[in-house]
């Protein structure tokens, strides 16, 4: 069985559909991966994840490796057992959360030391401790260690940033290498960086294209630039890295993010929003989002949206979904959530076979007329 490999099947502008191959399964692109954080897509039961159409979800380095713990974890048997998931993981390298929700952090070229938001611990997360983390996870698809600066950042900060991040990819390339059995099984992907910067940004896929790797993700983007800023880098950004590998936006997004993200040669996605707004009653839908918590659905008998083939639109109302979140019922997060990791895939499916089609421009045109017009 293939280690790992993507074919691109068919292209409709910029747009691309196909396959990555990995042992543990084919994962069909445009592609969504659920977020799960703490070995867990909240409010979901993983069989029920898979029911959706999710061909590969999200695991949270940083978090597992705070709690149960890395070394734990492959005591367990690693993350696809202990959680019950049989299908790809792709685990990110934790850099990001390090830089978001630690204090106390402390940014040296070796790595960045820090203080846990769970118990105030220290702890030191490097490119070479981060490959050793992803590796007792047992992840199919690693993510180099990386920094992720705010985009409003002045230039020569984001630049100093980027270029350390470069240097750090080479590590981890190198760690992940040296990673035995598990690197014969996984695959390791760079992440460019530079902000909003395309001369940056040139740079830094130069960078990761003379270290290899077997995919590219495009980070530092959806830390509140704004869609507009985020697309004109997107008008470049993918472009710039290798045509026969898959680009991952990390971190991305709304419904309409995804589909001009698509349109502009992007292949994977992740996002926690459609779990958290689950969770806090918005649902996604095909004529935009509905916040279940407003009285105006109190006697809606009617389904989230009359296009859903998911089970929630089949058999609950929104008075009901309304009902259980007003009353601050577990069910309605469940419930939510489920509708809108279903509406998610359908979108990611509803775009490969308009790409196949040829016929993508008009699926996005329709897509956002119906989506945007409220």
């Amino acid at each position: 069985m293939t280690r790992f490999s993507f074919s691109i099947h068919a292209t409709s502008g910029k747009a691309r559909t196909g396959v990555i191959t990995m042992k543990r399964g084919e994962i069909r692109t445009p592609a969504f991966m659920p977020v799960g954080t703490a070995a867990t897509v909240k409010a979901m039961k993983v069989e029920d994840v898979r029911a959706t159409g999710a061909d590969i979800i999200l695991g949270n380095t940083y978090h597992l490796m705070l709690r149960p713990g890395a070394e734990r974890m492959a005591r367990l048997g690693g993350l696809h057992k202990f959680m019950g998931w049989d299908r790809p993981i792709l685990t990110d390298s934790g850099g990001y959360q390090v830089m978001s929700l630690s204090d106390l952090r402390k940014i040296t070229e070796e790595g960045v030391t820090f203080a846990s938001h769970l118990d105030g611990s220290r702890h030191m997360l490097s490119p070479e401790r981060s490959m050793e983390i992803q590796r007792l996870l047992g992840s199919d698809i690693v993510m180099a260690f990386d920094e992720c600066p705010r985009a409003d950042q002045p230039r020569d900060v984001i630049a100093r940033s980027m270029a350390m991040s470069m240097r750090w990819a080479r590590r981890s390339r190198e760690g992940f290498d040296s990673g035995g059995e598990h690197a014969e099984n996984a695959a390791l992907f760079g992440i460019q960086q530079g902000a909003l910067d395309e001369g940056l940004r040139r740079e830094s896929a130069d960078a990761l294209r003379d270290i290899g790797f077997d995919g590219y993700a495009i980070g530092g983007l959806a830390v509140g630039e704004g869609q507009e800023a985020m697309f004109a880098t997107l008008d470049f950004a993918p472009d710039q890295l290798p045509q026969d590998r898959p680009r991952y936006l990390m971190g991305v997004g709304k419904p309409d993010d995804l589909v001009g993200a698509v349109e502009r040669g992007v292949d994977m996605f992740d996002c926690v929003l459609p779990t958290r707004s689950g969770r806090n009653g918005q649902a996604f839908t095909w004529n935009g989002p509905l916040n279940l918590r407003n009285a105006r659905f109190a006697e809606d008998t009617g389904p989230l949206d009359e296009r859903c083939t998911c089970p929630v639109c089949a058999k609950y109302s929104r008075a009901y979904l309304h009902h259980l979140h007003k009353s601050g019922e577990m069910l309605g997060a469940m419930l939510v959530t489920e509708h809108n990791l279903s509406f998610y895939q359908q979108l990611m499916a509803g775009m490969r076979a308009a790409i196949a089609e040829g016929t993508f421009a008009t699926f996005a045109a329709d897509f956002r007329r119906n989506y945007l017009r409220n």
